[in-house]
């Protein structure tokens, strides 16, 4: 029968001695949807639920996580259900609590509640439910108990998610959380805290930072402005679980934050920070994953969560922003996974500069911006953040097929791939580009180009540069032995050399000139820009000859281009750029597969024309 299913007194114990209770089953007495505050923007359908153990009846609150097992007609008023997961709290003196995993075990009949429970908060030794607090008594129907005298109040003992010696009042899911919330206290985890930024502007200057918060319920970004960053920063711990209270509840700002949380916190004066001493129990970060061969089915700037196998790992680059003037720090890294597809992906600032991740480990990243930037590829956002080696499923299985089958596989790219809305990352021949140059206007434009390399211009090759890590800046010979670098206001015995290379490529309709920075240099000479210098400048009768014998080994090479194009002005004249911003070696094996799809789309089928 459903009544020996029950374990009775569960709601009680759950209360008074959680280490006691494990996934309780009780009846869901009745179901009833919440209605949306004012104000709140885009709200979400959430739901209460009454449960009960037949000797006493809570009001409990649905995760909106698990809003599907009522959406979709599972949980029915009469159910008898498992809790897997939840989570006890106190809002406004009255117990609650909020169910994050429930499991529908029987459907006992719409009508028939087994027993006669009585409210939890209205027995004897309960506090009498106060106005405007969440009432169970009268949420289901039974009368104004009668007053008692309330005695002080217990620390709750939290279930799973928070430890049972807690000890502080007004213990909030985020997901309650809103400007209509006061007194409360969260329990979170701080999966994220970004460095301090400064700004100055007409009005003034000041600085920044900002956390990302966790618990079992959603996740909530908070942010402290100029005294609360002296105060607070160095408090903050990536993956540590802290109590947090004293924050000003505001509508989240979209633009900065990538959690989908209609609210985020700001740290004021009166914000108390306090490290949770048990952090056994630290909520897990939640992930949805999108698989890296289904980028192209996801829209340009849409954010995602994805997971792969570290492939490649590039040199930290620097690059000036444009419209601020400011140096920024970039690193590209390579992800794989079981699609057996790549996907190149940036990370920036100081977790570019910091990145010490092993070859072939297994990262998971949370927040990344999908772009069509030479076919699909991501950028991590400074709200997101990145997990080596994950405890969790999808990161065992995607070890497991790596390991026994991934590490020889041939993985396809999004390089030059067609992106959504039909436009295309075009590869092109160099007669097209010829042919197009009357149509180059100051905006920038990006085309593909498979060409191998005829001419490297023995001219200038490469130019002196500081030796300062991310400067690049091209330093000036003032006397013997003293290089001095503008930028950095420093001198140097000797530069760095940095290649500035001019190439002309070809393939079967034509040939055009390209601009080569020092990465694409070190790829077409085979070397560094140092060394090549040195061959120039070595004071032997062979010199010249030896350089000149580097220069020619560098032509004859194929590479996959990709180009930055512009119509610039030299001497009063338009003259096109093409600047070459990344080159790929060919991968024989994509290349004979793209042969392959070509021949098929003439209804060539001899098999004899195919080699197995």
């Amino acid at each position: 029968m459903a009544e020996s299913a029950i374990t009775q007194g569960s709601i009680r114990q759950i209360f008074e001695n959680p280490n006691l209770v494990d996934s309780p089953v009780m009846q869901c007495v009745q179901i009833k949807p919440m209605d949306a505050k004012a104000g709140d923007p885009n709200p979400t359908q959430r739901f209460r639920v009454v449960l009960s153990d037949i000797r006493n009846f809570i009001q409990t609150m649905l995760a909106t996580t698990a809003n599907d097992i009522i959406t979709s007609g599972k949980l029915k008023k009469g159910s008898i259900v498992r809790l897997r997961k939840f989570n006890p709290q106190q809002v406004k003196d009255k117990k609650i609590l909020i169910l994050m995993e429930v499991d529908v075990l029987d459907s006992y009949g719409e009508h028939d509640k087994i027993g006669q429970p009585e409210p939890l908060d209205n027995t004897k030794e309960d506090v009498k439910p106060q106005p405007g607090s969440v009432s169970a008594g009268n949420f289901y129907g039974n009368s104004k108990p009668a007053q008692q005298a309330p005695e002080p109040q217990r620390a709750l003992a939290v279930h799973q998610s928070n430890p049972a010696t807690s000890t502080h009042p007004h213990l909030y899911p985020i997901e309650s959380l809103s400007p209509y919330a006061h007194k409360w206290t969260i329990r979170a985890r701080c999966t994220l805290r970004s460095d301090v930024k400064t700004w100055h502007n007409a009005k003034g200057e000041g600085k920044l930072f900002s956390v990302n918060l966790l618990d079992d319920t959603g996740e909530i970004r908070a942010t402290g402005f100029n005294d609360a960053v002296d105060r607070l920063y160095d408090v903050f711990k990536e993956g540590t679980v802290y109590y947090i209270s004293g924050c000003k509840v505001t509508l989240a700002k979209k633009q900065f934050s990538n959690l989908p949380n209609d609210y985020e916190l700001q740290f004021e004066n009166g914000t108390e920070v306090e490290k949770a001493e048990d952090q056994d129990n630290a909520p897990q970060i939640r992930y949805n994953f999108t698989k890296i061969g289904d980028l192209q089915s996801v829209e340009k700037d849409t954010t995602i969560d994805t997971i792969g196998v570290l492939k490649e790992i590039g040199e930290v680059n620097t690059i000036t922003s444009k419209n601020t003037m400011k140096d920024f720090q970039k690193r590209e890294l390579t992800l794989a996974d079981d699609t057996q597809t790549s996907v190149r992906l940036t990370i920036w600032g100081n977790s570019a500069q910091t990145f010490d991740v092993p070859l072939e480990s297994i990262v998971a990243f949370k927040g990344v911006k999908v772009s069509d930037f030479g076919g699909r590829s991501l950028s991590l956002l400074s709200s997101g953040s990145m997990t080596v080696d994950p405890d969790i499923d999808e990161a065992h299985k995607l070890r497991g097929w790596f390991n026994a089958v991934g590490q020889n596989v041939q993985f396809s790219t999004h390089q030059n791939a067609a992106t959504t809305g039909g436009s295309t990352q075009s590869t092109k021949l160099i007669s097209q580009i010829v042919e197009e140059e009357a149509y180059l206007n100051t905006e920038v434009s990006w085309f593909s180009v498979k060409a191998s390399v005829l001419f490297v211009k023995n001219s200038t090759v490469a130019y002196p540069a500081c030796q300062t890590p991310d400067c690049n800046k091209k330093v000036i010979d003032e006397e013997p032995d003293k290089w001095v670098c503008v930028k950095c206001d420093k001198s140097w015995d000797r530069p760095i050399y940095r290649y500035v290379l001019s190439v002309n490529v070809a393939d079967h309709t034509g040939q055009i000139w390209l601009s080569c920075f020092d990465d694409a240099g070190r790829a077409i000479m085979g070397m560094s820009a140092d060394d090549l210098m040195a061959l120039k400048a070595a004071d032997d009768e062979n010199s010249t000859q030896t350089f000149m014998s580097a220069m020619n080994d560098a032509t004859c090479k194929t590479f996959n281009f990709r180009v930055r194009a512009r119509m610039e002005t030299y001497q009063d004249q338009p003259k096109p750029r093409y600047q070459v911003h990344n080159l790929y070696t060919l991968n024989y094996a994509q290349e004979c597969n793209k042969l392959t799809q070509l021949l098929k789309q003439y209804n060539i089928n001899d098999d004899s024309l195919f080699v197995n």
